[in-house]
């Protein structure tokens, strides 16, 4: 479903089918008939998008057990990767096998946590799970706009803006100021945020120990990206 929507929003594909083949199309990167009639992955599938000026290459792994050794094969060749969780049920068994094969091949990555619009969401909960099951230095870069049914877009706690999506399929994206009821919120989660990257991050560690409230957006977003790469953290987002 994520490669699914990430192709779509990067203009590589016009139209968005669902992954459980309900349409009789299917997802655009489960090309073999089983994958579409079950729903699920089962052979790694490899294609790119260009966001702005990114290329960027996306393999699309397996997530069920039995087809555990194509991600094995993935990984060994992958820059980064996307550990994606659900927002419901959290961290399950493969999330856990998965994250064993990333630590062997030193794959630095990204938790995206999905289905935040589902009945009983917890970003928080989930988020804590990274930490207490898998031993990530979690650091949250969004905070929703509500969860569940209620769930409406994200605050950006790097740039502190709040996004929405609009139109049909969310393709228009819309930045405003946060909501007056949530600044606060936002605030103390932007102070957790930058102390969770300086705790790894020797070079915004210093200027945080200098003067935390001069910590510019660039600083911040090249700190994560170093921090990342280095293993040292796992930045934690969201979505639906």
């Amino acid at each position: 479903t994520l490669s699914e929507r990430i192709l779509f929003y990067t203009g590589k594909i016009h139209e968005i089918h669902e992954v459980r083949g309900k349409d009789g199309v299917g997802a655009v990167m489960d090309s073999m008939d089983l994958e579409r009639e079950k729903g699920i992955t089962i052979q790694s599938a490899a294609t790119y998008a260009m966001w702005g000026d990114h290329n960027i290459n996306l393999i699309d792994t397996p997530g069920h057990v039995d087809f555990t050794i194509e991600v094995e094969r993935a990984l060994r060749v992958l820059d980064g990767a996307i550990l994606v969780l659900c927002s419901v049920s959290g961290v399950q068994s493969q999330s856990i096998t998965v994250d064993r094969q990333m630590k062997r091949y030193k794959v630095p990555r990204i938790a995206f946590i999905n289905k935040m619009d589902r009945s009983g969401a917890n970003y928080d909960r989930v988020a804590a799970q990274l930490k207490e099951k898998l031993g990530h230095h979690a650091v949250k870069l969004q905070y929703p706009i509500g969860a569940e049914d209620r769930f409406q877009g994200l605050i950006d706690l790097i740039s502190m803006k709040a996004n929405y999506f609009d139109g049909e399929s969310g393709e228009n994206v819309r930045e405003e100021a946060i909501p007056a009821d949530m600044l606060d919120e936002a605030k103390l989660r932007r102070d957790e945020m930058i102390e969770g990257i300086a705790n790894v991050d020797d070079e915004l560690g210093e200027a945080f120990l200098m003067d935390p409230g001069s910590i510019t957006e660039e600083q911040l977003r090249a700190a994560v990206r170093r921090a990342t790469i280095a293993l040292k953290m796992t930045p934690v987002m969201c979505g639906s």
